[in-house]
């Protein structure tokens, strides 16, 4: 079953792949103008294609529909085969009382042969909230701010430049999130997450991939069960931890809780926050603080190495080190089973 699940995520993916190739160099099949509509809600869904919404002005906005044949083999169609092909389908591109309308869906069971892939590439005014679905392609978010809810079962997720309440998931793809703020939640089953230049409340989660976090401020959730994780210049308060790879954090200047079952965790901070957790389970943890601070240090592992600066009280041997760094002050908790530990600083 898991061998199946796996071919069909590939499959959709490699859909949503040739569709936007196809979308980024073809003629529309359908273009219809919605120019100075009070657009707020943007509603949008289809099957076996991808969807791309952009924000910008209420005079430009536009629909545009892309047709291709679906079937895997390659083919390409006539804009005549296309049409006949489409009296298959219910293709709905409307606008009623604010919401804009856009879906795709066939009207019964097809041969497989005739299956097409219905992408959308959406035009509307930046301040608009959507309802996005695909089943088998890529969804592309970029210069709104509003309300944003958006799935796929077989594609990649892209967001740039939003704004408000912003939740995706896709069950096959990666994501790619940047320049985003407010309230940011993205998941993913099977692959990894890039996120940059965002702010706010994030919460970042996969099941098979790494993470990669740039440049990211305020309440930060980033979790894999299978993959590593890196991070560089991330302030506020970040939670992270991995089932199955390494952890890198660099340039830090937050309050940290991170948790690593089986790779090595290295940490450098530049300023801290209120408090420092750390799970090392199995792998080994390098610490690096900045010198001269008040710690309350409580370190247990199968070897502690320390090079810090100032006066410790309390108790220190080769698994333990228990006590206040420099008076005391902010709880600095650093656990392995199994692996060593080294603080510098």
């Amino acid at each position: 079953m898991k061998i199946l699940k796996t071919s069909l995520i590939l499959f959709l993916t490699g859909i949503s792949f040739a569709a936007s190739a196809q979308n980024s160099n073809q003629e529309p099949f359908l273009t219809k103008s919605f120019a100075n509509a009070a657009i707020k809600n943007v509603n949008v869904k289809t099957s076996g294609g991808s969807i791309t919404i952009t924000g910008g002005n209420a005079a430009d906005a536009h629909v545009e529909v892309f047709v291709n044949a679906n079937n895997g083999n390659g083919e390409t169609l006539s804009k005549e085969e296309l049409n006949q092909r489409m009296k298959d389908y219910d293709l709905d591109v409307s606008f009623n009382s604010n919401e804009l309308e856009v879906s795709a869906k066939a009207k019964s069971n097809l041969n497989w042969k005739k299956y097409l892939s219905i992408s959308f590439r959406v035009f509307v005014p930046k301040e608009v909230s959507s309802n996005v679905t695909t089943s088998g392609g890529g969804i592309t978010l970029t210069n709104l701010a509003g309300e944003q809810n958006f799935t796929t079962s077989g594609g990649g997720l892209t967001v740039d430049n939003l704004s408000g309440l912003i939740k995706g998931n896709t069950s096959g793809g990666n994501i790619n999130v940047s320049n985003c703020k407010d309230n940011i939640d993205l998941g993913t089953s099977g692959g990894s997450i890039t996120a940059a230049n965002c702010k706010g409340t994030i919460n970042l989660r996969t099941s098979g991939g790494s993470l990669y976090l740039t440049n990211l401020n305020g309440s930060i959730s980033a979790r894999t069960s299978g993959g590593s994780i890196k991070g560089n210049a991330i302030s506020g308060e970040l939670v992270t931890g991995t089932s199955g790879g390494s952890i890198n954090l660099t340039a830090l200047a937050c309050s940290l809780e991170t948790s690593n079952s089986a790779g090595s965790t290295h940490i450098e901070m530049n300023e801290l926050g209120k408090y420092i957790r750390i799970n090392g389970s199995v792998g080994h943890v390098d610490l690096q603080l900045p010198a001269g601070k008040g710690l309350d240090l409580d370190l247990r592992g199968n070897r502690i190495n320390s090079n810090t600066s100032g006066s410790f009280n309390g108790e220190k041997d080769n698994s333990r080190m228990i006590g206040k760094l420099n008076g005391g002050g902010i709880p600095v908790t650093v656990k392995t089973s199994i692996g060593g530990i080294n603080l510098t600083m």
